[in-house]
C-alpha cells in the first residue's frame, strides 16, 4: 500500500487513476485515517484518497499532547503536494478549516462532517451553552490523574447508552491520545477566510434521531447546531443524512460518498 512519511504524521494513499484529483482526509479521536474513511475506498476508483493519521494515531509518532493547531501545520505540508480536496471529521475538522484559511490556493473544496469548532460559531445559543458545559466539565475534572486508556474508552460508550468499542491495541492506543488532547472545540478558528474562498464547501451532519437519547442531547443536539452555524458562517451547502448520528460516513456510506463526488465535481479539475 502506497505511504506518504512526513517528519510527524504518516499518511496512508489508496491510488486512483493516473493523474487523478488528489483529497485528503482527517479523523476524528479515538480512531485513525484507513480506519475511520474505511468506506470512502469505492472513491479511490476516481480520485487518490490520501488518509491522514493525525499526531498519536495510527502509524504517526506518538505526541505529549494531540493539538487541532498542529494537525493544521502537518496538513499544510499535506497539501504542499498539490491542490487536493480536504475532508475533515468531528475532531479533524477544526485542523481542515484553520488548513484551508491559511492555504485557500491549495485547497480544492472543502467538506466538514459534523464539525465542532464550537468556540467560532459560540454566539449560536446551543452552541454557546454545550462550550460553557464543557469548559465547566474540564474545570471540575481539575488536576485528578487521568483514568487508564481501557476506562476512557470504556466511558466514553457506557456513559452515553452506546455499544462498546473493541479494546484493540490500536483504540487503545488512539484513546491514550485522545485524553491528552487540547479540545478542538476551544480552538479559535478565522472564519473569513474560508467564507471568502471561491472553491465548493459541503457541511454533514447526522439527523441523530436513531441515537441513545443521553448521546443525542450532550452530543447530537449541539453538534447539529454547530454544523448548521458554521455552513451559514462560511457559506457551505448542509446536508442531513438520516439513520446516522456522529459518523454519518460510516453509517450511510453512499449517501456521503455520492455527496463528495457532487462537491468534488464541483470544483473541477
Amino acid at each position: 500500500m502506497p505511504e506518504i512519511h512526513l517528519p510527524k504524521i504518516h499518511v496512508t494513499v489508496w491510488d486512483g487513476p493516473e493523474n487523478a484529483a488528489r483529497a485528503v482526509f482527517v479523523h476524528g479521536s479515538t480512531t485513525w485515517g484507513p480506519s475511520a474513511f474505511a468506506r470512502q475506498r469505492p472513491l479511490a476508483t476516481e480520485h487518490r484518497l490520501e488518509l491522514v493519521d493525525r499526531r498519536g494515531y495510527g502509524r504517526s509518532p506518538d505526541v505529549e499532547h494531540s493539538d487541532a493547531v498542529l494537525d493544521a501545520q502537518d496538513l499544510l505540508d499535506v497539501l504542499g503536494g498539490g491542490p487536493a480536496h480536504l475532508v475533515g471529521h468531528s475532531f479533524g475538522t477544526v485542523g481542515a478549516l484553520l488548513a484551508a484559511g491559511r492555504a485557500v490556493d491549495a485547497v480544492r473544496s472543502l467538506t466538514l462532517i459534523e464539525p465542532s469548532c464550537y468556540r467560532a460559531v459560540a454566539d449560536d445559543p446551543v452552541v454557546g451553552a454545550a462550550l460553557e458545559r464543557n469548559r465547566a466539565a474540564i474545570a471540575a475534572f481539575g488536576d485528578r490523574p487521568l483514568p487508564s486508556a481501557e476506562d476512557y474508552l470504556r466511558l466514553s460508550t457506557e456513559s452515553v447508552g452506546m455499544p462498546p468499542l473493541e479494546p484493540t491495541p490500536e483504540r487503545l492506543r488512539a484513546a491514550g491520545t485522545a485524553m491528552r488532547e487540547r479540545p478542538c472545540w476551544d480552538v479559535e478558528v478565522p472564519m473569513e477566510e474560508v467564507a471568502a474562498a471561491p472553491w465548493p464547501k459541503l457541511v454533514i451532519n447526522g439527523s441523530w434521531e436513531d441515537a441513545p437519547a443521553a448521546y443525542r442531547e450532550a452530543g447530537g443536539v449541539p453538534l447539529m447546531a454547530c454544523g448548521r452555524a458554521t455552513a451559514t458562517r462560511i457559506g457551505a451547502e448542509l446536508l442531513v443524512v438520516p439513520g446516522s448520528a456522529h459518523e454519518p460516513h460510516w453509517d450511510q456510506a453512499e449517501i456521503v460518498n455520492d455527496a463528495l463526488r457532487r462537491t468534488w465535481a464541483r470544483a473541477g479539475g
